[in-house]
Order: structure tokens, then C-alpha cells, then sequence
């Protein structure tokens, strides 16, 4: 299917230079997993700035969260969103009826396939029926709205839906890899198989595209592309001033074992004597809140930890802005968006050496690098804070925020994704 050849004047942000620049008109599927969630808000942030771009974006989930929503654009985002296992198992197995009447070799040749990837996959077969029975409502759906294009975020099982929906006669797909779930099990998820088969793949950083070069065959790798999640430079339009006091710093994320927080309390407890009144805000929630408050409680730091839970775009600002520094101690990354986040606000960032974080922090610049699982190299990163004139600080939150408003422009990198549509449509 073509997208249609008419076109629409839109403004692009292209650094500093605002032009007037036609984009054709697009439809395209964001297919998702679970959505909204909390920690997902670069998804729409990305969907906005396509939309803003002049492309018509279908939201289709498989379910719904099961997380509490406090944000509002979460809120409107479950609005926007059709949920694919809202149609029950009878729907379910009426698209794949009517889709095997329609197209009996594509449904043979997308059960093969299914097959295939629930033999090599710890959840099996059963799982992947299921994902070919979503992927046959994926294409009623599609097929119904006119979508041009299938784009789906994180090589797990949305993009096996995205795979299987193009087998049984959809548009064609792509798809977004963040990590380090992909990067973790890629030969479980298929992922060699979903990326050169894909009309292109995007990687976050050049680190995410290096390791979707291990799996890719090497024909592939031209298609393989990096887009950055990004920010919208008009949330973030004024910083304010290092906050005065005692030094606080935040860290922001779901509490797993990747992310690194049990350490992070390690870190305080080791700063306790030399810096008492040091605070650490913990924002997010997750399966290791019982750990960290248990550990909290042993180091007796209740007076020096809070946990927040998860917070909306508002407040997870106003923490970031009330801290001298946001810390990020993760074993495993992509790109955390939250770093962005906090050298918009012009707060330096203490962060692990991993993934794709060295592509936008730079040690003595804007903020600290140590290695991962390094309590002594926290805790020296944070006394080099702590010694730290605010003057310098200032000075690095400033940097940083030139970094990253120039490196992760939601409009921009909108416009490097609709380029890649277009291609993959045109040659469709």
C-alpha cells in the first residue's frame, strides 16, 4: 500500500532554523505491548511530534496497563489506544478465520513462522498462536483504517506481532529496540529473524545499532538506523538555579534489578558519616520496592532516602529541579530518557558507563562516568559533587543542557522517522 501522494506544509525544527518543509501524508500503527505505562512517555512524546509532523499515528496495544496511571497524557494516551485483546478470544479467532479465507498461503506461511519462533522461545508455542491470532486482528484493523506502515517499539513480543501481521498481508514493518531486554536474549526473541525481515530498525544510540549489528545479517545493516528518543524543547524552556542547602540528589526509574538502585542505598550508607545530611530521592515503583525499603530500614537512612513512587511529567520535574544531580547507577541500558530529562533542567548527571549513556554524558563536562556496580566510584563521584563551587555546577548543568537540546529534539528526530517511512513505503 502507497501513502498518498498529497502533501502538508508543516515546521520542522531543524537546530536553531525553523522552515517550512512538505511531509507526506502517512499513516502509520504504532503497535505496543502493554501501553501507556509510566516509564514509557518517550513512546508518546515520539507518537506527538509525528503527529505535530502531519502523520496520522493508529495507536494499537495488545493490553492495557495494569499500573496505576497518574499523568495525564497517560491518561489521554489510553484514550487514543484500541486494544487488541479487548476483542476477546472469539474476535481473536474471527480475524484469523476471515484472514485465512482471504489469504490461505500468508496464514500458512505466518503459522510456519510463529512456529518457528515459539520453538526457540521459553514461552513456547501457545504464546506465539496467540501473538499470530493478535497479528490477524492487527491487519483487520490496518486494513480498515488504511495504514501505510506498521512501526513497533521494543524487539519483544510487539514486534513479532508487527513480524507476523506483514506475513498474513499487512503493510510492512519496523521497529524500535531500546534494551537491554533485546540485547539480553536476542536469540529467544528472534531478533536476527525480526530485524532482516524488517523494512528498517532503529536503534536509540549508536551503541543500540552496534549490538543490532551482531544479530542482523549484514545485508541488513544499512537498514539498520539511529533515531533518539528525545525531548520537546518547550517543556524544559526555562532551567532554574542550583537549589541552596544540603546536597540532594535523585534518582528516577523502575525499582529492577537493572537499574542499580540496591546500590545506590550501599552509596549512602557510605557517605552517611562524612555527609549527614546528604538526601536521596528514589523515584518509581516496582518489584524491588520491598528490597530497597527493607535495606533503607537495616542501614537506618529512613531520614536520608524517600521513595516517591511514580510521579507524573510535573513533579518527576519539579524532583529533578530541587536536586543538585540526578544519579543513575544501572547495570543495563539503552538511553534513559531521564537523563535527558535532567540536562534539560541543567542539573549534571552521575551515571554508569554503559550503553549509550557515554554518547551524551561527558565526564568533567556535564557530569560523571563510573563503572557499573562500583560503590567506592559512586561515592567518590558524589564527594567530588559535594566539593563541587556551585559556579561549576551551574556551569556543567548549562553544558549539558546544550548537549542534549541540540542532540534529542523530539521534532528533529520525528523528521529522520518519517524520512525512513516514506523510503520503506515508496519501495514497497
Amino acid at each position: 500500500m502507497f501513502a498518498s501522494l498529497a502533501f502538508n506544509a508543516v515546521v520542522l525544527r531543524l537546530g536553531s532554523v525553523i522552515l517550512d518543509q512538505p511531509v507526506p501524508v502517512l499513516k502509520i500503527a504504532y503497535i505496543l505491548n502493554t501501553y501507556p505505562q509510566p516509564s514509557h512517555s518517550f513512546i508518546r512524546r515520539e507518537m506527538r511530534a509525528l503527529e505535530k509532523a502531519g502523520v496520522t499515528v493508529v495507536r494499537l496495544a495488545m493490553r492495557r496497563t495494569g499500573m496505576p496511571l497518574v499523568d495525564p497524557g497517560d491518561l489521554k494516551e489510553a484514550q487514543l489506544t484500541s486494544y487488541v485483546l479487548d476483542r476477546g478470544a472469539v474476535g481473536l479467532f474471527g480475524a484469523m478465520v476471515r484472514q485465512a479465507l482471504r489469504r490461505p498461503g500468508g496464514c500458512w506461511r505466518a503459522f510456519r513462522l510463529a512456529w518457528h519462533c515459539g520453538r526457540i522461545s521459553p514461552h513456547g508455542m501457545l504464546r506465539h498462536l496467540i501473538y499470530l491470532a493478535e497479528a490477524a486482528e492487527v491487519v483487520r484493523r490496518c486494513r480498515a483504517d488504511g495504514v501505510d506502515h506498521l512501526h513497533a517499539h521494543f524487539g519483544t513480543n510487539a514486534a513479532t506481532v508487527a513480524m507476523l501481521a506483514g506475513v498474513l498481508g499487512g503493510p510492512g514493518y519496523s521497529f524500535t529496540v531500546h534494551g537491554p531486554e533485546e540485547f539480553d536474549a536476542p536469540v529467544a526473541l528472534s531478533l536476527g529473524l525480526k530485524l532482516d525481515r524488517a523494512a528498517f530498525a532503529v536503534g536509540v544510540s549508536q551503541f543500540g545499532r552496534s549490538q543490532l549489528m551482531r544479530w542482523a545479517g549484514f545485508e541488513t545493516w544499512p537498514r539498520l538506523k539511529v533515531v533518539h528518543c528525545a525531548i520537546e524543547p518547550e517543556a524544559f524552556k526555562a532551567a532554574g538555579p542550583m537549589p541552596k542547602g544540603p546536597l540532594r540528589l535523585v534518582s528516577i526509574g523502575r525499582f529492577a534489578e537493572q537499574k542499580g538502585q540496591m546500590i545506590l542505598i550501599r552509596m549512602m550508607q557510605a557517605l552517611k558519616k562524612q555527609h549527614p545530611d546528604i538526601h536521596l530521592t528514589l523515584v518509581g515503583d516496582g518489584e524491588m520496592r520491598s528490597d530497597l525499603e527493607a535495606e533503607i530500614s537495616r542501614f537506618g537512612l529512613e531520614s536520608s532516602v524517600t521513595l516517591t513512587g511514580w510521579l507524573d511529567e510535573d513533579g518527576v520535574r519539579r524532583e529533578i529541579a530541587n536536586a543538585h544531580a540526578l544519579i543513575m547507577p544501572s547495570f543495563a541500558e539503552g538511553l534513559p530518557m531521564v537523563v535527558m530529562e535532567a540536562m534539560a533542567l541543567a542539573r549534571p548527571v552521575i551515571a554508569t558507563y554503559i550503553a549509550g549513556i557515554p554518547e551524551l554524558v561527558q565526564p568533567g563536562i556535564t557530569g560523571w562516568l563510573v563503572p557499573a556496580g562500583d560503590v567506592d566510584a559512586l561515592v567518590k563521584a558524589v564527594q567530588e559533587l559535594a566539593q563541587s563551587a556551585p559556579e561549576a555546577l551551574t556551569r556543567m548543568g548549562q553544558a549539558g543542557r546544550v548537549r542534549v537540546l541540540s542532540r534529542h529534539d523530539a521534532d528533529i528526530e520525528a523528521g529522520k522517522l518519517v524520512g525512513h517511512f516514506q523510503a520503506a513505503i515508496d519501495v514497497s
